[in-house]
Order: C-alpha cells, then sequence, then structure tokens
C-alpha cells in the first residue's frame, strides 16, 4: 500500500464486522453523496470529470456547426459528433498503459490543458475540416487514456466497498453534463457563433484541469523504471485471463447490442426521437441510482444478468410497432437494466492487479463504445433493410443470446481467476496472471 493510501485505509481496517458494513455500503448507512463529496479527492475528481464532459459536448455540437455551414453536408456535420470517440479502439490496444504509468494528478490536471489547444486553435485559425477532423481524433487517443487513469484513480479515492456508488454519481453527472454542455454550447452558438463555443469549450476544459489539482499527489500505480508490459501485451494479458476476458465480454457486448436499438430512436419516431432519448437518460439515472446505492455488492453481482435481460427484452415488443408513448414507456423501463453494468465494473476492479488497474479499466470503457459504434451501424443497415421497429427488435434479441452465452461470467459464478490474487507489486504480471487462469 502506497503512503497516500494509508492514512484513509486504516481507519476501515480498525472498525468491526457490523460498522464496516455501514461505512462499506451496507443496507443502513452507507455512504451518500454527501460524504463522498466531504472527500477532497472525490470532489475533484468529480468536479474535473463534469468540466470535460461538458466541454467536449459543447465542442461536438460546435464543431457539427462548424463543419455544415463549410461543407453543407449532413454525413460530416453527424461524423463531427462522434469523430472523438472513433480513437477509442486504437487507443485500447495502444496506450491505455500511459493511465498506469503517468501519476494520477498529473494526468487529470495536464491533459485538459492540452486538449483545450484543439477548441482554442479552431476559434482562431482557419484549419481545414480534414485538419479540424484530425485534431479531435488525436485528442480523443488522450482522451482515452485520461478516462483510464480517471476510473483508476476512483478506486482508490473513495471508501472501500463504495465504489459503485463513486461510478454511479460519475454516471449521473455526465448525463447532466451532456445536457449542460449542449444547452450551452447551442446558446454560444445562436449568441456568439461557432467561435464563442469553441472559446468555451477551451474555458471549460481549464476549469477541469483547475479542478484536478486540488488531487492529492500520488506515484504512479506502475513505476515507469519497473518491468512493465506494452498497452499491447497487457491487453493480450488480461483477455487470457478467464474472469476478466469473461467480465469484459459481458461490458461489452449485451449493452452495446441495445445502443444499437437506441441508434434506432429518430428513424423510429421522428420528430418524437426526443421523448425517447429523455426517457432513455432518466431510465439509466434511476437504474444507476437504485443499483449503486440501495444494493449491496453481492446482491450488485448476482443482479447483472437480471438487468440485462431486462434491458433488452422491452424491444421485442418495437415488433409490433407500438404508439410513441408506450415506446417513451418501454425505452425508460428498459434503460434501467444499464444498473448491470456496475455490478460487472465492480468486479473488474476486483479482478485487476494494480499496477494495471488504468488498463484494465480503460480497455472496458474502449471496447464499450467500439462496439457500441458497430452495433449502431449495423442496426442502421438492417433498418433500411427491413424497418426500424424490426430492427431495434433484431439488436436486443441478439444482446438476449449474447448475455444467455455470458450468463455465468454476468452472475459471477465463473472460475475465480482472481488476477488481483498476485499481489499490487508483481512485476510478472503476465505469468502471474496465466497462471491464475
Amino acid at each position: 500500500m502506497r503512503p497516500n493510501d494509508a492514512r484513509e485505509a486504516r481507519p476501515h481496517r480498525a472498525l468491526s464486522g457490523q460498522q464496516a458494513d455501514r461505512v462499506t455500503g451496507g443496507k443502513d448507512s452507507g455512504p451518500t453523496l454527501r460524504s463522498l463529496l466531504a472527500g477532497r479527492d472525490f470532489r475533484a475528481l468529480w468536479s474535473g470529470n463534469a468540466a470535460s464532459v461538458a466541454a467536449g459536448t459543447a465542442q461536438s455540437l460546435a464543431l457539427s456547426v462548424w463543419v455544415y455551414d463549410r461543407t453543407r453536408s449532413a454525413f460530416l456535420a453527424a461524423s463531427a459528433l462522434v469523430v472523438s470517440v472513433v480513437p477509442q479502439l486504437v487507443a485500447g490496444l495502444l496506450l491505455l498503459s500511459l493511465a498506469d504509468r503517468i501519476p494520477p494528478r498529473v494526468l487529470l490536471g495536464g491533459w485538459p490543458v492540452i486538449r483545450a489547444l484543439v477548441p482554442l486553435a479552431l476559434s482562431l485559425a482557419n484549419v481545414p475540416v480534414g485538419l479540424a477532423f484530425g485534431l479531435v481524433m488525436a485528442a480523443g487517443l488522450g482522451n482515452a487514456v485520461e478516462m483510464a487513469g480517471r476510473l483508476a484513480l476512483l478506486v482508490e479515492v473513495v471508501p472501500k466497498g463504495a465504489y459503485a456508488l463513486g461510478r454511479t454519481i460519475l454516471n449521473v453527472t455526465v448525463g447532466l453534463m451532456q445536457v449542460t454542455g449542449y444547452a450551452v454550447g447551442g446558446a454560444l452558438v445562436v449568441a456568439l457563433g461557432t467561435k464563442g463555443a469553441f472559446l468555451a469549450a477551451a474555458a471549460m476544459n481549464l476549469i477541469g484541469a483547475a479542478s484536478c489539482l486540488g488531487l492529492r499527489p500520488r506515484p504512479a500505480r506502475a513505476l515507469a523504471t519497473a518491468p512493465h508490459p506494452s498497452s499491447l501485451q497487457g491487453t493480450r494479458t488480461l483477455l487470457a485471463n478467464p474472469a476478466i476476458r469473461g467480465t469484459l465480454l459481458g461490458q461489452w457486448l449485451p449493452n452495446g447490442l441495445v445502443v444499437g436499438a437506441e441508434a434506432l430512436y429518430v428513424p423510429y419516431a421522428g420528430d418524437h426521437a426526443g421523448a425517447l432519448f429523455v426517457s432513455a437518460a432518466l431510465g439509466m439515472a434511476a437504474g444507476d441510482l437504485v443499483v449503486g446505492r440501495l444494493m449491496g455488492p453481492a446482491l450488485r453481482s448476482r443482479i447483472t444478468g437480471p438487468l440485462y435481460v431486462l434491458l433488452a427484452a422491452p424491444y421485442l415488443a418495437f415488433t409490433a410497432h407500438p404508439g410513441t408513448w408506450a415506446a417513451v414507456a418501454l425505452v425508460g423501463v428498459a434503460a434501467t437494466g444499464f444498473g448491470g453494468t456496475l455490478g460487472l465494473s465492480e468486479r473488474l476492479v476486483s479482478l485487476l492487479p494494480e499496477t494495471m488497474r488504468g488498463q484494465g479499466l480503460g480497455l472496458a470503457g474502449a471496447g464499450t463504445v467500439s462496439m457500441q459504434a458497430i452495433a449502431a451501424a449495423v442496426a442502421g443497415v438492417l433498418a433500411d433493410l427491413t424497418r426500424p421497429g424490426l430492427a431495434m427488435a433484431s439488436m436486443a434479441l441478439a444482446s438476449l443470446l449474447t448475455t444467455a452465452m455470458l450468463w455465468r461470467s454476468l452472475t459471477g459464478q465463473g472460475r475465480p481467476g482472481n488476477a488481483a490474487a498476485c499481489g499490487p507489486r508483481d512485476r510478472n504480471i503476465g505469468g502471474s496472471l496465466n497462471e491464475q487462469a
């Protein structure tokens, strides 16, 4: 255990069973939003993440408008909204080990400053559209490393047993900040043009950087002077462990396929698609809050499979093309099933060795985003060949089939393969993981 963690962990070791149960998320008096935000490190992590999400959303909106004004291409304007997530898979394979090799305060406080240069350049220089896309994609590579470092640090700054609640708070905040980013960005585009929105995005990035400077200094989880696998080697090592591989597939496939169904809200509902998006966002927030706050770790682990069934099953009704308000209700109920990812995230943390925690959590996120993009493309093709409701139901059926195939992993019934058992300071991590497998 590192010196910076000892002071925070020592009180939890001193508590007896019933007391510790209350501190670590027991049913009666577990950690709350207020108690987590009372911690300096979590507060800095939370506020930095909120500012970064708002900045990214405002930048994406401004870029989409900027591209459409220049090209009058609806395809390019739509692509501008998601171009920053395209490099996630590349980052997952080649760069995520940096999340464990760079001290958290340096990574989370420094990268937003560098990222702020992108909207600043777009506001000041008359750059070609292709170069603008290239700059945003390059920043996306670093964003993947930043998020991996953020999730790994979350494990260290919350009390033992409160990781799921911490993720819940970050997830709900992401939704709120996306709404805020679109609202602020849209208002600035109307009032000041895209230049004002780009400058606002740069300012939000700098606010996020300043927030993360409030973090206590910590050393990198994987010391730069010690032998450590490359990102590609680390990915192969993690996937070679059956328990980790099953947990990652559980995060990537079932919910990724359902996002393919969500991508068809506009073709399905037309002008009423906004109601479906709002219902899905509210359902997701409700699911996260219930699972993260009211359920203990054991129940969260067991309920992942049933929640994934709930996530997909309501979409089967779309073969009958329900009306708008029935569709809104079905979408809201289904979205609560996204709460199942909290149990998987918690289990993944327990499986990962400390020196590869950032890479493992980053790989989970990069794979999820990549699967969502693939599923959205497949769903779009199916909708063109058939009709949107049938395509949505088809994606839901595929999600249910993958849930059935991964049931043992989703419910924690697979082989233990606990990589964490090799010890946080084990340098021969590849061999240890394979031996545990």
